[in-house]
Parts: structure tokens; sequence; C-alpha cells
């Protein structure tokens, strides 16, 4: 396994289609993964610290999880099949482990609420990362600017 930093949330140009950028930890490659709006904005929130008036989806499920004495460990990009991403969630409680199937957006959205590190398994690196090369840096740190300035509203359906 390998972890990965989050880089953020961004629209791909043309399609207006959110993606999640991952950046492993102690290397150069980055995993680019196209998400939804709403699972966007969710991760965009939580990178951003906008406290909404009634918790989210992933904030309630923060929030239950606590509630009940459940420890987030990590979250694992575990595979890419037929173009779709997988993940895992894994938790502890009183000394035993539970691992949880998520869609890869909705654990990284609950990874950023609680802190815990993000991995993913060096199959799915193999097979999707990209190398970002020294004038494409200076375009992540526009859209690392990007994230600085970025709006729920710019996630709005239809904009």
């Amino acid at each position: 396994m390998i972890e990965l930093n989050l880089v953020g949330v961004r629209l791909e140009v043309p399609s207006q289609q959110p993606i999640v950028l991952l950046r492993e930890r102690t290397g150069e490659r980055y995993l680019p993964i196209w998400i939804g709006t709403v699972e966007a904005t969710a991760i965009a929130f939580a990178q951003q610290g906008v406290v909404t008036p009634r918790p989210m989806t992933h904030d309630l499920l923060k929030n239950i999880l606590e509630e009940v004495g459940v420890h987030i460990e990590r979250v694992v990009i575990t595979e890419l099949r037929e173009g779709t991403y997988y993940a895992t969630i894994q938790m502890s409680r009183n000394g035993s482990s539970y691992e949880v199937s998520s869609r890869p957006s909705d654990a990284i959205a609950l990874a950023v609420r609680v802190n815990v590190p993000i991995f993913a398994n060096e199959d799915v690196l193999s097979e999707a990362s990209i190398i970002i090369k020294d004038e494409e840096e200076q375009e992540v740190e526009k859209f690392r600017e990007f994230l600085d300035q970025v709006t729920p509203e710019d996630f709005a359906e239809g904009s």
C-alpha cells in the first residue's frame, strides 16, 4: 500500500466533471479519480473547514461512528475494475477490526473529516496514476490556488 496526500478537487474542462486528485506522499505519481458533484462538494467543504448549519451525510456518518466508539484507521483505494474504483474504510472498535466497502469519493470525504491517512494499492497506482512534469507542476500550483478560492456554489448542478 502507498500512502497518498489529498491535493483537492477540481472541475475537468470541458466536461465540468469533478475530479479528486491524490498524490503519492513520497513519490511523484498522481491519482485522478472522477467523482460526483455532491462528493466533490463534501470533500471541498471538509478541506476548507466549511461548517454547514446541519450535518452533511459524511459529517453525520462521522458523528455516528464517534458516538458508538468506532475509530476509523484509514481508507484504502483497493482496485480499479472496468473503469470503476473501489475502496474500503478500515475501522476498529474495542480491539476488533472492521472493513467496509465504499466508493473512493465517500471514503475520502470521511477521511478528510476524521484526519486519517488515505492509501492505494500499488496495482491501482500502476494502472491509473499519472506523472506531472515540471511544467505541469505549475498547473498543479494553479490548481491549489483554485482550491483556496473555490466556493460550494462552483459545484452546483448546471453551473
